[in-house]
């Protein structure tokens, strides 16, 4: 895609936080950043991961990478479990979504997250906030007496199999349907007109 004309602009996270000391690094085409305000057909997009709004990776750095190995090795057996269920022709499960939708405190820091991001983008004029980190696909406009704001969140690829597409002037929450070995999914190009949020990458193809 690089090498066709288009910009990539890959935004770090909590998962390859180790890449933040390279941040503002650009190589051709290819843009090694934290956030990035971009203007889209004259709106302006407030784009980043998210984890900078948690306080448990800000100030507890050990408990961070606690969860984050937990959180793999979850995601390891749970592609295990559903490996048997498809065996058996039962429907994927996630055990982290399970888990996130049961407990209380997990639902609550949530709706803060998403309560503190529309605040900061309505009180610094962005149209839109698109973000990642929980896991939560999602695409809300929020309108206050004089202000308007559209939220949206790509998921992830792991879980939900989500990302966050705009083609020809329009967003849309993709969801990728699983499929098997007996039925490969066929290969398609990518429009060049299309700007993708996988997780904590953006792809946008610039025109002229």
């Amino acid at each position: 895609m690089m090498s066709r004309g288009t910009e990539v602009y890959y935004l770090t996270g909590n998962h390859d936080d180790v890449f933040r000391r390279y941040s503002e690094t650009s190589i051709g085409n290819f843009h090694l950043l934290d956030k990035l305000v971009l203007n889209i057909d004259g709106k302006n997009y407030w784009i980043f991961h998210g984890d900078v709004f948690d306080i448990t990776m800000k100030n507890s750095k050990w408990l961070a990478k606690l969860g984050s190995t937990g959180y793999d090795l979850l995601i390891l057996l749970n592609r295990s479990v559903n490996y048997l269920l498809r065996l058996f022709g039962q429907e994927r499960i996630s055990f982290s979504k399970r888990i996130k939708n049961s407990v209380k405190r997990a639902v609550q820091f949530i709706s803060d997250f998403e309560k503190t991001v529309i605040s900061l983008a309505l009180e610094n004029g962005y149209d839109y906030v698109v973000c990642g980190h929980i896991h939560q696909p999602e695409i809300r406009e929020v309108n206050t007496v004089n202000k308007r704001v559209t939220y949206m969140n790509s998921g992830d690829w792991i879980e939900n199999l989500t990302t966050l597409e705009y083609s020809e002037g329009r967003w849309r929450l993709h969801t990728h349907e699983e499929t098997t070995d007996e039925e490969p999914e066929e290969e398609t190009d990518i429009p060049e007109s299309i700007l993708v949020l996988h997780e904590n990458i953006i792809r946008h193809t610039m025109h002229g």
